[in-house]
């Protein structure tokens, strides 16, 4: 039994509960707390809709990415992984996290502009490195997939 035969049932274990959970952010956890917030503080009300709406935003990003994976993952049960169909998927992949990097940047530009503590821009700094550093290594990995397909296609045509 190849290992994608115990990892792949394991991992789509995994992205079921992660949606769920998502889905869950989204329609609970994520408007209570910051309607709660505005409760707590009135000063601070004016961010409830904002702060919901990007972080629901961010969370759909996510989504496009588990959705995106499980697609993957079926290409990888069947061994059509390597065809020009899976590319697109890839490319959900690197859009969600374009997406979801580029309001993070624009977070971070009205945080660090407003931002009297360092504490949190540099938070939002690091979290915009790592998420510039994810949509690079999918660029890269995009880039392997073509590469790897292309191959198997010309394999394909001698064989």
């Amino acid at each position: 039994m190849s290992i994608e035969h115990r990892v792949v049932p394991l991992l789509r274990l995994v992205l079921v509960v992660l949606f769920a959970v998502l889905v869950f952010l989204q329609v609970f956890s994520l408007p209570g707390q910051f309607a709660h917030l505005a409760e707590e503080s009135p000063a601070d009300a004016g961010l409830r809709w904002p702060l919901t709406a990007v972080s629901i935003y961010w969370v759909l990003c996510i989504q496009v990415v588990v959705v995106a994976t499980w697609k993957l993952l079926t290409q990888v049960q069947r061994n059509t992984i390597f065809t020009t169909s899976s590319r697109r998927w890839v490319n959900a992949i690197l859009g969600a996290i374009v997406a979801a990097w580029a309001v993070l940047v624009v977070v971070f530009l009205a945080v660090g502009f407003t931002a009297t503590d360092p504490g949190l821009p540099l938070l939002l700094f690091l979290l915009v490195v790592v998420v510039a550093v994810a949509a690079l290594l999918m660029v890269v990995m995009r880039a392997l997939l073509r590469q790897a397909t292309d191959l198997r296609s010309d394999l394909d045509t001698v064989i």
